[in-house]
C-alpha cells in the first residue's frame, strides 16, 4: 500500500479534500493523510458538504504536521494557494514531492451558495488531478 500527504497551512479544506479523495476513490492502492503547519482546528463544513455530494463521507480532523506518525510517504503534496502562505516540506522521508496550487475556499466570499461553488470548483478540479498526481 503507497502513502501519500497533503500538506497545507490550515488543514481544514484542500488537504482534508484531497485525503477524503484519495482514501474513498483509491484505497485498493493509497492511503491518504493530511495535515498542516498551523491547524484551523476544525474542518470546514463547506469541504465536509462538498464531499457528501459525491458521495464521501469524511469525518477528517484538523491536525498538526507534528501529529502524524513519523513515517516515510512515498508522495508528499503541498496544496498552498499562495506565495503568503507557508507550505512546508515534510521532514520525514519522502519518495516524490510535488506542489499543485489549488484554490484555498476558505478564502472565498460572498453568499454561501456562491461560497459553496468555490468548494465545489475545488473538489472538482482535485478529482481531474490527484489521478494525474498518484500515477506520476
Amino acid at each position: 500500500m503507497k502513502t501519500v500527504l497533503f500538506l497545507c497551512t490550515g488543514n481544514s479544506c484542500r488537504s482534508q479534500m484531497a485525503e477524503a479523495i484519495v482514501n474513498a476513490r483509491y484505497s485498493d492502492q493509497w492511503r491518504a493523510f493530511s495535515a498542516g503547519t498551523k491547524p484551523a482546528g476544525y474542518v470546514h463544513l463547506m469541504a465536509t458538504q462538498a464531499l457528501a455530494e459525491i458521495g464521501i463521507s469524511h469525518s477528517g480532523q484538523s491536525k498538526h504536521i507534528d501529529e502524524l506518525p513519523k513515517k516515510d510517504f512515498d508522495l508528499v503534496v503541498t496544496v498552498c494557494d499562495s506565495a503568503a502562505e507557508e507550505c512546508p516540506v515534510w521532514p520525514g522521508k519522502a519518495g516524490r514531492r510535488v506542489h499543485y496550487s489549488f484554490v484555498d475556499p476558505a478564502k472565498a466570499e460572498g453568499m454561501d451558495e456562491e461560497r459553496m461553488a468555490v468548494f465545489r470548483r475545488v473538489r472538482s478540479e482535485m478529482e481531474d488531478v490527484i489521478p494525474e498526481l498518484l500515477t506520476e
